[in-house]
């Protein structure tokens, strides 16, 4: 494994915390996940198996401390797994027709969907009030943090991957070319 790749997933945890922690709560005590943002960003700008699951590994973790939602400890250290290695499939499967600044930014939603179903079907389950209001939280959260996270990763992406060109991160101008 590179480190330097290492250390820019890192970071991408790093923002995705602190984003996760400034952003308030809008409904029930359940706040946006802005670290899945960051976490389909690096799964996107750095797109081998190991590095999915390291990164999806880290963001469950960072997650499950800072979630404020009563059973999400044990959702998220679920949910970020299942969702990185979704969104890592889906990416793999349309990376030879990728056009970045679309591609992207439609992936970190239906990541964010996907990631939002896991999440509120185990805590619900949790909880044991499975038949209680799904529909509402996923209407009422999920959907409009996948909207947040799609736009938060149309205007991040194509910097970022600017910032690693110039850093010479071979990953990144691999993925960038393979996205003109």
């Amino acid at each position: 494994m590179n480190t330097r790749v290492l250390v820019m997933l890192s970071l991408f945890v790093g923002i995705g915390a602190v984003l996760h922690a400034i952003v308030p709560p809008f409904f029930l005590g359940m706040r946006p996940d802005m670290m899945l943002a960051m976490m389909f960003l690096g799964i996107i700008l750095f797109p081998k198996l190991p590095y999915v699951l390291i990164l999806s590994l880290a963001t469950g973790f960072i997650s499950a401390l800072t979630t404020t939602v009563p059973g999400g400890q044990i959702a998220n250290l679920i949910d970020k797994p299942i969702t990185a290695l979704v969104i890592f499939g889906l990416f793999m499967l349309v990376r030879p027709l990728m056009n970045g600044k679309f591609t992207a930014p439609v992936l970190a939603g239906v990541g964010t969907l996907v990631s939002g179903a896991v999440f509120l079907s185990i805590v619900l389950f949790a909880i044991g009030l499975m038949d209680a209001s799904f529909s509402v939280m996923f209407l009422t959260v999920v959907l409009p943090t996948a909207a947040l996270n799609a736009a938060f990763v149309a205007v991040i992406y194509p910097i970022a991957v600017k910032i690693l060109k110039r850093t010479n991160m071979s990953y990144a101008v691999t993925a960038q070319r393979s996205a003109n």
